[in-house]
C-alpha cells in the first residue's frame, strides 16, 4: 500500500478521541503523519502542532473538527495542495467540500480509522 502523508487536524492526545486512533493507526499503517491540534501534545511518535505549519507533500487532509471550527482553516488546508480531504463523522462541510472541488482536490465523507481497517485508505 502506497504511503500517504497524511495531516490530522483537531488531533488530540486524549486516547478516548477518534483523531488520537487516527493518529496512532495511520502510524501503524506506515503513513507519515502531521497534526494540528488545539494543545500541544505528541502521540505516538507525531508532534501536534497548534499553528498552521507549512507542511510540504501532503496527500490527505483528515478531519475532525465540527464545521464551525473549520472556517478558519479553509485557506491553509487548500493552500497545502492536498490531493484528497476526509471529513470524518461530525465534521462534513458542504462549504469546505465545493471550494475544495473547485480547486482539483477530491473529498470523502468516511472514517478515517474504517478506512484504514477495510484497506480502503
Amino acid at each position: 500500500m502506497p504511503q500517504k502523508k497524511t495531516l490530522v487536524l483537531g488531533a488530540s492526545a486524549n486516547p478516548s478521541r477518534y483523531s488520537y486512533l487516527a493518529v496512532q493507526r495511520l502510524r501503524n499503517y506506515g503513513h507519515p503523519v502531521v497534526a494540528i491540534g488545539g494543545k500541544a501534545a505528541v502521540v505516538s511518535d507525531v508532534q501536534v502542532e497548534t499553528g498552521k505549519k507549512n507542511f510540504e507533500n501532503i496527500d490527505t487532509v483528515t478531519i475532525y473538527l465540527n464545521p464551525h471550527h473549520q472556517q478558519e482553516y479553509y485557506d491553509y488546508i487548500l493552500s497545502l495542495h492536498p490531493k484528497r480531504i476526509i471529513f470524518n463523522p461530525g465534521a462534513e462541510n458542504d462549504e469546505l467540500a465545493d471550494l475544495a472541488a473547485a480547486n482539483g482536490i477530491e473529498t470523502k465523507e468516511a472514517c478515517t480509522l474504517v478506512m484504514l481497517s477495510t484497506y480502503q485508505y
